[in-house]
């Protein structure tokens, strides 16, 4: 199975995402996604299986436990393969953040001459 049909699965999305955070049983993955997809314990084993087989996630026993985990190796091939794409977002993300920064330092200017130092919110002022 290709990666990205491997990705094209809410469901085997959600589970990377929460591997993504440590390791997890799979009686905990089950309980998630039963509460956010609805969907049983056999069928949370079938995707852990499809993530396992396809190098995204590994497996290992803990006494009668089995903690998941995720496997990064495939997820660089991913991102490697998306790299010749990033010239397309890459400028306007950039751009997004020169505009943040110029923001923060206009509210920072005016903060100060307004003499409500940097960390407080600019309270507005009545005039008499």
């Amino acid at each position: 199975m290709h990666a990205f049909d491997v990705l094209g699965d809410p469901v085997r999305r959600r589970i990377l995402e929460l591997l993504a955070d440590g390791e997890m049983s799979s009686g905990a993955v089950s309980e998630v996604m039963k509460e956010e997809f609805g969907i049983s314990q056999p069928g949370v084993s079938q995707h852990l299986k499809v993530l396992r087989e396809n190098g995204f996630a590994t497996v290992r026993p803990e006494g009668t436990r089995r903690l998941y985990a995720v496997n990064s190796d495939p997820l660089r091939d991913i991102d490697a393969w998306l790299a010749r794409f990033r010239h397309f977002w890459t400028p306007h993300l950039d751009a997004l953040a020169t505009e943040l920064a110029r923001g923060k330092r206009e509210r920072r200017l005016r903060q100060s001459a307004d003499g409500t130092g940097g960390d407080e919110p600019v309270q507005q002022r009545s005039n008499p």
